[in-house]
């Protein structure tokens, strides 16, 4: 006796463990893919992912220009000024500010001059990339490969 309630303690459901599912008489059965559903991942807050990877997303200050390098900027722009478009290769590295967060990233490119937009205070390429003069942190002269003027024609 002492066993069968060991047993029953165990195992509480035991008696109804093989009897098949009940069947209503007036709803018709789920069909497969509607009961499945009930059980799929629910997204409760949704765009909750994309906030974690836009908030884990490095970005850095803005380096400021010192008088030095400042004074060299302000040179290579001079002689830009007297230059002709398609005639100079430059490799210019640049600040991209982030549109969503403070701060941003450099980026550095390679493309012939086109022209400096004083009103805009831009420097344009034959790419059709503008760079404001205040994102400028690089600007230097490149020896022009034949990649570079295939590129540009």
């Amino acid at each position: 006796m002492e066993k069968e309630e060991k047993t029953k303690k165990q195992f509480p459901y035991e008696d109804i463990l093989s009897l098949s599912r009940p069947v209503s008489r007036t709803h018709p059965p789920m069909p497969r893919l509607e009961r499945a559903a009930q059980f799929s991942p629910f997204a409760a807050l949704t765009g909750y992912d994309t906030a974690i990877e836009e908030a884990a997303r490095q970005t850095e200050p803005k380096r400021e220009l010192d008088e030095q390098r400042q004074d060299l900027l302000n040179e290579a722009l001079e002689r830009l000024a007297q230059k002709k478009a398609g005639e100079v290769c430059l490799e210019v590295t640049y600040f991209c500010p982030d549109e969503k967060k403070a701060g941003g990233h450099y980026e550095t490119m390679t493309a012939f001059f086109a022209k400096l937009d004083f009103f805009e205070k831009r420097i344009c390429f034959t790419n059709g990339v503008r760079i404001d003069f205040a994102q400028l942190f690089v600007l230097k002269e490149v020896e022009k490969t034949e990649q570079d003027t295939k590129e540009n024609v």
